[in-house]
């Protein structure tokens, strides 16, 4: 199952779930671009968004205003929904509404894949980026081991060139894949102190000694999280 966590308050762009994207809000065109993979539904703190995503012919669940983060947003809803222990969950941020099908489907068979390795807490993807764009901190960066299992995320630039030019740096894209368990494990971990300082919630599972698993993907899709990002989606997609 995709969920799609849509919070209304965003400090930086109120409302951005409902932004205009070619006719049609965000997180709907969102939803429109990964349904057939597998069934979506939107997690959400508002009325709203409960309504706008039925009149699109999308489902939606209400979940509470408290949560602090998507992960733990989509997990009130797959508890809502009584999924299986082993049911994949793919967690689908609702500002990429131009994330590709063939991203998406790689995180679900590498979740697939990993589904009985209970070491690996989450799965996730990257592309690679240039080094201009790697001195984005909002831009997040991503080193990886032999077998593509996550070493480390951070909004620095890592890995550091000390003695020459380097222009691979590994851009993460915000999008994960978990089975019942592992969501439900993730969220009774307390939040840790390096994603307090690196506003990143995937260090938690680094910091608690859990794996995330990596996969390359090819991505033209980045989130949109200011209005100045949707100008150039919308430029960028001609809509």
């Amino acid at each position: 199952m995709i969920i799609i966590p849509a919070r209304i308050g965003s400090s930086r762009f109120p409302n951005k779930v409902l932004a205009d994207i070619g006719g049609m809000p965000m997180v709907v065109r969102t939803a429109k671009a990964v349904e057939d993979i597998d069934s979506v539904v939107i997690a959400t703190d508002s009325e709203e968004v409960i309504d706008i995503a039925k009149e699109h012919g999308i489902s939606a669940i209400l979940t509470s205003t408290k949560h602090q983060s998507g992960t733990d947003r989509i997990y009130e809803a797959a508890q809502k929904l009584h999924l299986a222990e082993n049911e994949i969950i793919i967690n689908v941020q609702g500002d990429e509404p131009f994330i590709e099908t063939e991203v998406v489907q790689a995180i679900y068979n590498l979740t697939k894949k990993n589904r009985n390795n209970d070491r690996i807490m989450m799965n996730s993807c990257y592309k690679i980026i240039s080094n201009p764009e790697a001195d984005d901190p909002n831009i997040v960066k991503v080193i990886t081991d032999s077998d593509n299992i996550a070493l480390y995320f951070s909004r620095a630039k890592i890995p550091y060139p000390r003695d020459h030019h380097f222009d691979a740096y590994k851009g993460h894209l915000g999008i994960y894949g978990f089975t019942v368990k592992s969501l439900r494990n993730f969220c009774m971990l307390s939040p840790s102190p390096l994603e307090s300082i690196e506003k990143l919630e995937q260090l938690r599972a680094h910091y608690y000694g859990y794996e995330i698993a990596m996969i390359e993907v090819d991505t033209e899709s980045f989130g949109i999280d200011t209005p100045d990002d949707l100008e150039k989606a919308l430029k960028h997609h001609h809509l």
